[in-house]
Order: C-alpha cells, then sequence, then structure tokens
C-alpha cells in the first residue's frame, strides 16, 4: 500500500508538469500584479482569459478590469497640449498607437499651431501604415516650421514611413527644387 501511495501522487503530479500556456500566462500575470506592474501584467491576463478553462478565463477577465483600472487610475491627469503630447508619445514608445493617435490629435486640438505635435501625430499614423495621414500631419508641421522635412529625413524613428508614398514624395519633393 506504501507503493501505490507514491504512484498515486505520482500520476496526480504528472498534469501539472505538462505545459499549459493558460496557467502559466496566469501565474507570471499574478507575479506582476502583486510586484504592482499593472501594465506588464495585463498582456498576460489577457492572454489566460483567451484559455480553454473557463473559470481560469473568468479570473484573467476580472483581472484585466482591476489592471486597467489601476492603470487609468496612476495616468496623469492631462490637462494641457503638452500633457497630451507627452501622454502621446509614451504611447508610441509602448507601441499603443490608436491611443497615442487620441492623445495627439487631442494635443493637436488643444494646439493647432504645435509642429512637433503634428510631427509626431505624423509618425504615429505612419506606423499604423495610415500613410495619407501621416503625410497630411506632416505637411502641415512643414508649413508651420519647414525644417520638419529636413528632420523627418534623418529621423530613424520615420525611415520605415518615408519608405512609402505620399510620405516619401513629401519630404523629398523639396530636396530636388531646394538644392
Amino acid at each position: 500500500m506504501s507503493k501505490s501511495g507514491p504512484t498515486k501522487t505520482t500520476a496526480a503530479r504528472a498534469p501539472n508538469k505538462v505545459e499549459d500556456p493558460q496557467l502559466e500566462a496566469f501565474e507570471a500575470a499574478i507575479q506582476l500584479f502583486h510586484r504592482r506592474e499593472y501594465a506588464a501584467a495585463l498582456p498576460l491576463f489577457e492572454q489566460a482569459s483567451q484559455g480553454p478553462t473557463k473559470d481560469l478565463g473568468q479570473t484573467a477577465q476580472l483581472r484585466v478590469r482591476m489592471c486597467q483600472q489601476r492603470i487609468e487610475a496612476t495616468r496623469p491627469p492631462l490637462q494641457s497640449a503638452e500633457d497630451y503630447y507627452a501622454y502621446g508619445l509614451t504611447l508610441t514608445d509602448r507601441r499603443k498607437l490608436p491611443d497615442a493617435e487620441a492623445a495627439l490629435a487631442k494635443a493637436v486640438a488643444l494646439a493647432p499651431r504645435a509642429d512637433h505635435i503634428h510631427y509626431a501625430l505624423s509618425l504615429v499614423r505612419g506606423l499604423q501604415r495610415n500613410y495619407r495621414g501621416a503625410a497630411e500631419s506632416l505637411a502641415k508641421a512643414i508649413e508651420i516650421q519647414p525644417g520638419n522635412r529636413k528632420a523627418a529625413r534623418h529621423d530613424s524613428d520615420f525611415h520605415e514611413v518615408l519608405q512609402h508614398s505620399p510620405v516619401r514624395e513629401l519630404v523629398y519633393s523639396e530636396t530636388i527644387a531646394g538644392h
């Protein structure tokens, strides 16, 4: 009988050794959550919420909402164009491009003559493959501050966007005429 005890215990532990991506994502997210790293935990909880185990998925979905609430609560209050601009840049760095575009669009609405905001909005639109929108925003930035044409040419962040029309034509059209 003592031999059957360890065998059952070993058999009971065997499923835990099988890879379970849903459980692994949830456990990693919980660790991050307890360290108050909500932004890092959020995508792992989202992943765990999509797994096959329904109860775990529901618990993960609850944690997704908790993370979102905590992230939102820690977001600084945005009031000025510069607040929205800085927030848009942060979102761009995190590759949350639709949110970045919304923040930058709000900044443009508050400060329509701020060329640096139009420039950043152009980049975000280009990174989302909205090249027409990128060209429109960059054209406005260039209209306000002509030096933005040259800046975009040499900006490593713009490298991929400049491979596409109409942004490429906008940035390089003056090169020939200007020299």
